[in-house]
């Protein structure tokens, strides 16, 4: 497909087969996970399948991929339209909370799950379930001009950055589109050489660390 023409040229056609094939589940749809999925689709993931609660806002629009058109629309399922106008490929929109109930169904078969999610209680739900099943999963985190993307083996879920509303606090949009486009070559990584590596990323100096 001419969509993935400079991917196919960059990677080859052995890697956008296997990108095509691997089942990945983005958890959360905000800030971080509308634009990876975004990213992730348009690289030749075919098989992805998105968990968030959440309808757009229209303070969502500055951060997130969402336009104006689609305020008061479900993420999950704007995604999934944006997906298949862009592509033709059409992703799994779940519009639901990720939970203990729930949990084991939404990941399963995945050979890779990435946690964007904005508050503790799920992000801790999701480190404990991949570890539990010996899952592959990559967290990706931002806070003021710091972000990371570190794999599950070490990594310690943060405490809420705010009480309340996790929308009301600075947030710098080029800061997002860094930690997307480094999480998402560190997945590539992994999907395509097996690779697990952990970097942070701080936007006051442009600096891009190795991390344990």
């Amino acid at each position: 497909m001419t969509a993935f023409l400079h991917e196919q040229l960059y990677r080859g056609p052995d890697a956008l087969r296997r990108l095509g094939e691997a089942r990945v589940v983005v958890c959360g749809a905000g800030a971080l996970g509308s634009h990876l999925v975004d990213n992730l689709v348009r690289h030749g993931v075919r098989h992805l399948r998105v968990v968030d609660r959440d309808r757009i806002e229209e303070h969502n629009i500055g951060t997130q991929v969402y336009d104006a058109s689609e305020v008061g629309a479900w993420k999950t399922e704007a995604l999934q339209a944006r997906c298949f106008r862009m592509t033709g490929v059409e992703i799994e929109a779940v519009a639901k909370s990720l939970s203990d109930a729930n949990v084991k169904k939404l990941l399963r078969d995945a050979d890779i799950v990435f946690d964007t999610f904005d508050n503790s209680a799920s992000r801790a739900l999701v480190t404990a379930h991949c570890a539990a099943q010996e899952m592959a999963c990559l967290h990706l985190g931002v806070n003021a001009d710091y972000g990371e993307a570190h794999w599950n083996e070490g990594y310690r879920v943060p405490n809420d950055v705010l009480e309340g509303d996790a929308c009301d606090y600075p947030l710098a949009r080029n800061l997002i589109l860094f930690i997307v486009a480094m999480g998402s070559e560190i997945a590539l990584r992994f999907l395509l050489e097996g690779r697990k590596e952990n970097f942070s990323f701080t936007l006051g100096d442009l600096s891009i660390n190795r991390e344990p």
